[in-house]
């Protein structure tokens, strides 16, 4: 008699969301981009003030690392989200700021946004 639960024959059944395997969810795929502690940070600090300087970042997020700034940044960029353009001074100035594909996350933003607040309002009251 055997323990083993897997059987080599045993077909395997990619899990579904919604009636969509879950690497196509668009849900997922949402999350992919701006997922986490610090993006959807970032990119309402970069909407508030566009376009935003790395230490102007930094400064308005003040317990994110710079290591975790600059990886955030680097993901959001890479996604097509935020778009980075860099002078050629010293030391180098590097500005942030939304690409037309990150400017429609604003509506989103601002949803969430009011979702916080009135979920503030409604579990103090």
């Amino acid at each position: 008699m055997e323990n083993n639960t897997n059987n080599d024959r045993q077909a395997v059944i990619k899990q579904e969301i919604y009636g969509q395997p879950e690497d196509n969810c668009s849900m997922t795929n949402a999350w992919k981009i701006i997922g986490g502690k610090w993006k959807l940070l970032i990119l309402n600090a970069i909407r508030q003030q566009c376009p935003a300087r790395f230490g102007e970042l930094k400064k308005k997020l003040q317990d994110i690392t710079q290591t975790t700034l600059t990886a955030q940044l680097r993901e959001l960029e890479r996604d097509g989200i935020l778009s980075r353009k860099v002078y050629a001074e010293s030391p180098p100035k590097v500005e942030y700021q939304l690409t037309e594909l990150g400017k429609t996350l604003v509506p989103v933003m601002k949803v969430l946004s009011d979702w916080g607040d009135n979920y503030c309002q409604v579990t103090k009251g």
